[in-house]
């Protein structure tokens, strides 16, 4: 099939989840179908990572956005216009003009469009659309704005109900909306009962997995968290970490590290480094240093408080065998079970007895690890995933005939 394929970044480096997300969509998609690929982009630098790409794509084209979101015209057009700040800050009126010729001159099967506020650049169609919402964008933003000083709020509270109102504009336009985990699938929904979504989950890469499992050593533990420290979820879960569960750990009679890592980590986490305690800053083009990191660790500690999606840094440590130890926020979406699977906790003292009862019985850790890295082997991998959302782009094809 001929897939017209719309994303908000650039799919390459693969270093935050939508760009994973995508990459490994458009490695197993290229294999049976033509795909021409639009994306935003805010620097020219970005060019460079074409290359990579272009085996995978017939045709690829960047339209170019603001490179800084807080400009004086974005924060005017968000509030003296119905437009959420989220689609102002990613509009590009080259993509409007790139896409309107491409569906004048070219006969496209299916749109493929990842996140709702890349769907304003998209002319009036018969082209049929799948909609993939990563995460429910307004979920996001509600979590950070009760945080946010009481005089700010009154301005994000009404950017939440245009996003509110956008997505569901958006939901209801497709022919096919896509969620990546049942519990979003349901939020969709909920929100919008005429809105029945379908599940397109997010997936481990085939380099990530550990094969064969090898026993872990329990003895001078590492303790990893990995994140995207631009996206306010990390920094927030990395500050509980260091703040609240560091503290604690450090009265455990265990020699431990804990290893935070991630792209703009030592800009966004201003914490003193230590014998307990190690910062690492994570460059686009780390692949191998990342999954060194995974594999040399003893557990993934992910206290994760702000909704939305699933989160692939949890899929790559299952597929490294690298047991859990999250919130229930966390895991989301994932089909992770307490105790067999992943270690739940909510709070530091919390997080701290897991960390301790799971370093102190081996049977458990063996058990978690092997439990979570067999599910991630038989339900998250990129090429089951991609032959189902062909199997979608077929659907709405054939009832976008009739």
């Amino acid at each position: 099939m001929k897939v017209l394929m719309l994303t908000p970044y650039l799919p390459f480096p693969p270093s935050s989840g939508g760009q994973i997300r995508t990459l490994n969509l458009l490695k197993y998609l290229s294999k049976n179908n033509e795909i021409t690929l639009v994306s935003l982009y805010k620097f020219e630098k970005e060019k460079e990572y074409l290359s990579p790409l272009q085996k995978y794509c017939r045709q690829i084209y960047l339209c170019k956005r603001a490179e800084k979101p807080w400009q004086m015209g974005n924060i005017f057009r968000a509030i003296f216009s119905l437009q959420p700040f989220l689609v102002v800050r990613n509009f590009s009126q080259e993509a409007v003009t790139v896409l309107k010729d491409l569906l004048k001159n070219n006969q496209f099967d299916v749109i493929h469009a990842e996140t709702f506020y890349i769907m304003p650049h998209l002319p009036k169609t018969k082209v049929p659309v799948i909609l993939v919402e990563q995460t429910i964008e307004y979920k996001v933003y509600q979590h950070f704005v009760h945080a946010l000083p009481f005089f700010m709020r009154p301005f994000f509270y009404l950017d939440i109900l245009k996003l509110i109102y956008w997505e569901k504009h958006y939901w209801r336009k497709a022919n096919l909306v896509a969620a990546v985990s049942e519990s979003d699938s349901i939020r969709i929904s909920q929100v919008e009962p005429q809105v029945k979504p379908i599940i397109v989950p997010n997936g481990a890469g085939d380099e990530m997995l550990e094969a064969p499992l090898v026993a872990k050593k329990l003895h001078n533990p590492k303790l990893l968290f990995i994140g995207n420290f631009f996206w306010l979820q990390n920094v927030e879960a990395a500050t509980f970490l260091v703040s609240k569960i560091l503290p604690l750990l450090k009265k455990l009679k265990i020699n431990f590290q804990l290893i935070i890592a991630g792209q703009n980590a030592s800009n966004k986490l201003p914490f003193k480094e230590g014998k307990h305690l190690q910062i690492i800053d994570i460059g686009p083009k780390d692949d191998f240093r990342v999954k060194k990191l995974y594999r040399e660790a003893t557990l993934f500690l992910a206290p994760i408080f702000g909704p939305g999606g699933t989160r692939l840094k949890i899929l790559a440590a299952m597929a490294s065998a690298l047991p859990i130890i999250a919130t229930k926020t966390g895991v989301d979406g994932l089909s992770l079970n307490d105790g067999e699977n992943v270690l739940i906790a909510s709070t530091p003292q919390g997080f701290t007895d897991q960390v301790s009862r799971v370093l102190s019985d081996r049977k458990l850790y063996n058990k978690i690890q092997r439990a979570s890295y067999e599910l991630v082997r038989e339900k998250y991998s990129w090429q089951k995933i991609a032959m189902r959302l062909e199997d979608y782009y077929l659907q709405i094809k054939n009832e976008n005939r009739t």
